[in-house]
């Protein structure tokens, strides 16, 4: 079992700039980042034995987890510049 925190920035260490700009600007965005932060926070709680959980539990939280990052690199990608619609 993983102990290792999985923050945002490690996670996607080359969108730091967009996150924090989607985090200000993009409510939506703000929210998942937050619920992903706490999913995490409960998951390592519960690896390092700080909160003991069964197994079924902690495995519901990584698939909760995965789908908000999922949804949370979409957004990523989808907020990136696209090469057609930068001026040169």
């Amino acid at each position: 079992m993983s102990n290792t925190p999985h923050h945002l920035a490690e996670e996607f260490p080359d969108h730091l700039v967009l996150m924090r700009h989607l985090r200000e600007t993009d409510g939506h965005f703000h929210r998942l980042a937050v619920e992903y932060e706490d999913i995490n926070h409960r998951i390592h709680r519960a690896e390092t034995d700080i909160e003991p959980s069964d197994d079924l539990f902690v495995a519901e939280l990584r698939k909760q987890r995965l789908a908000v990052k999922d949804e949370l690199y979409g957004m990523l990608t989808l907020a990136e510049p696209r090469p057609e619609t930068i001026e040169v």
